[in-house]
């Protein structure tokens, strides 16, 4: 009850109501006091009012006179922080509103200036990425449901066509199983790089100092890439941040540049190198040629090239969803340049 009575409107109210008010007082404490010693009693041809010997009446004046001022001044203080306080009460109405039903709408013009359009103009922005977030967000729920629906579709029809089979062997029925547990695997990879991308979204807890060298070494050393090219430069790169985190980005970015270089051969180059303004990894790949337009798109979830989703083939097109999540979450700067020749240059600099 206190808290709702102690309100921002009353406390300008008070702001503006007591200075006034002991001001007044003041005033007519001393107009009433030089009054009192510029007529003594007793002057010829003075009016003297009643009970001025005892000073009765001038006290009476005196607090009748400083009470409506007070009332006054506290009054007026109300009238003007109320009226100070509307364009803010405007704001949060539409602003709960708009929280509550509708985030395509914006606050636009309150009446007020100054501060209080600047104040507009921010929650504007808010609800704009807000509803930007969201649509997103509804964006990858479908996308990662449809993702993850498309494997259960196929092995419950795998299991279907066997269980229905008259004629099924031992070896059809085995052929089938192979099948459902290869449908599975995919399931397994996909979730893993969901909760990859959940996890770099969340940003780092606690910072530790790893090499990007010898985390690049670890990924290399457990990827053998027959057919292709593996070209490294890994110079020293001191960085801190979530070593597990920057070990998967840079796992992504390797099983990246070896899928866009399939099933023809290719070349793969990954570079480490400490520079002024931090530790950088660059991992450059041949390959299609990759438009520029389509470069932002790419790190999107659930994009491959020339494909708006991914529904068949290798990978979910979460890799650089993951990598842009968790160079974004350490503070990186990431450069994607599309290759003249064919491929892709990506450049993260932690700092």
């Amino acid at each position: 009850m206190s808290r709702r009575w102690w309100t921002l409107r009353t406390q300008l109210m008070l702001l503006y109501a007591v200075p006034f008010a002991v001001s007044g007082a003041l005033l007519l404490t001393g107009a009433m006091l030089a009054g009192r010693e510029s007529v003594p009693v007793g002057t010829p041809g003075a009016v003297v009012p009643p009970d001025a010997e005892t000073g009765r009446f001038p006290v009476v004046i005196w607090a009748v006179a400083v009470a409506a001022f007070v009332l006054v001044s506290f009054v007026l203080g109300r009238l003007v922080a109320g009226r100070f306080l509307r364009p803010v009460r405007a704001i949060t109405a539409t602003a709960r509103d708009i929280s509550a039903s509708d985030l395509h709408r914006r606050l636009g013009d309150v009446g007020g200036a100054g501060e209080f359009a600047e104040l507009a103009a921010t929650l504007d922005e808010l609800f704009q990425r807000l509803e930007g977030s969201f649509a997103s967000q509804r964006q990858f729920i479908a996308n990662a449901s449809h993702e993850l629906r498309t494997p259960l579709t196929a092995e419950r029809t795998v299991l279907q066509v066997a269980l229905a089979d008259p004629h099924a062997t031992v070896e059809s029925l085995r052929e089938s199983c192979q099948q459902v547990l290869l449908l599975g695997a995919a399931q397994e990879r996909l979730i893993e790089a969901l909760f990859a991308l959940a996890g770099g979204q969340q940003g780092v807890e606690r910072k530790e100092p790893f090499d990007l060298a010898g985390l690049a070494r670890t990924v290399l050393r457990g990827r053998p890439h027959p057919g292709l090219t593996v070209e490294t430069s890994l110079g020293a790169a001191p960085a801190s941040g979530d070593p597990r985190l920057v070990e998967s980005l840079i796992a992504n970015l390797v099983d990246n540049a070896v899928r866009h270089n399939l099933p023809a051969g290719g070349r793969v180059e990954v570079t480490t190198a400490g520079v002024a303004d931090g530790a950088r990894l660059v991992v450059r790949n041949t390959g299609p040629i990759v438009p520029p337009a389509e470069m932002d798109r790419l790190f999107e979830p659930f994009q491959q090239l020339h494909r708006a989703r991914t529904g068949h083939g290798d990978g979910h097109g979460l890799g650089l969803a993951i990598v842009r999540a968790i160079a974004t979450a350490h503070g990186a700067a990431l450069v994607a340049r599309a290759r003249p020749a064919g491929g892709m240059d990506i450049e993260v600099t932690f700092p």
